[in-house]
């Protein structure tokens, strides 16, 4: 069939035969999700669960002078925490709110020092390490925190070519990690984030490479 301007239309069952293809090229299509953790506050210092403590100004300056070392990127978000929130706008950064970034929920155990908690719940903090479906405190279980950052980082707002940055909390990243390289979630207990540090994640869906614990002022230099 021909259009109006003379030249030849497609065959439909060509069209039919490349359509496959198309998806078979957008599923090859990789991204770059790069997730810095916030900066130093009171609440990491004194190992607390969770808390929504804000910077201090060590962190805020440390913040700052990291910000020309932040990579590009196509799109941005940050956690709803404060000290996220801080992080993303001291390093310059135009980030949307995601709170499928948010921290891990601790129940009752939020805001508390970890010895504490030991002291105070041997027996249930024993199983929290030990049980990655336990929730004595209330709150989500390992095993829900690693399905939730793993539904954030398959979604898609990170399928197709290009570069996704967050802010996201150091336990979100950890389970992150675990679900990109199907980690048993024991390995969470492993992993450590430093804060302010860059972990990248290149790939797709169902395979993902990793390159860990970056620090941002490592790169100002360069």
């Amino acid at each position: 069939m021909a259009r109006p301007d003379g030249t030849k239309a497609p065959d439909a069952m060509v069209c039919l035969a490349v359509w496959p293809l198309f998806g078979e090229l957008r599923a090859s299509m990789t991204v770059r999700v790069m997730l810095i953790s916030p900066a130093m506050n009171a609440a990491l210092r004194e190992a607390r669960f969770a808390g929504d403590a804000p910077l201090d100004d060590s962190g805020i300056r440390q913040t700052r002078s990291a910000a020309a070392s932040v990579p590009a990127a196509d799109r941005a978000r940050h956690g709803p925490s404060r000290r996220c929130t801080l992080t993303a706008d001291a390093l310059g950064l135009r980030s949307a709110v995601d709170n499928a970034l948010r921290d891990w929920e601790l129940g009752r155990w939020t805001g508390a020092r970890l010895d504490e908690v030991g002291a105070r719940e041997p027996e249930a903090v024993a199983a929290w390490l030990a049980d990655p479906s336990a929730t004595p405190h209330g709150g989500e279980s390992l095993l829900d925190l690693c399905a939730r950052a793993g539904a954030w980082l398959d979604a898609p707002h990170t399928r197709g070519e290009g570069r996704v940055l967050a802010v996201a909390e150091p336990s979100v990243v950890r389970a992150a990690v675990v679900h990109a390289l199907a980690l048993p979630p024991q390995a969470f207990w492993r992993l450590d984030v430093a804060p302010l540090t860059l972990t990248e994640l290149s790939g797709r869906s169902g395979r993902w490479n990793l390159r860990v614990g970056r620090p941002l002022a490592a790169e100002a230099g360069r």
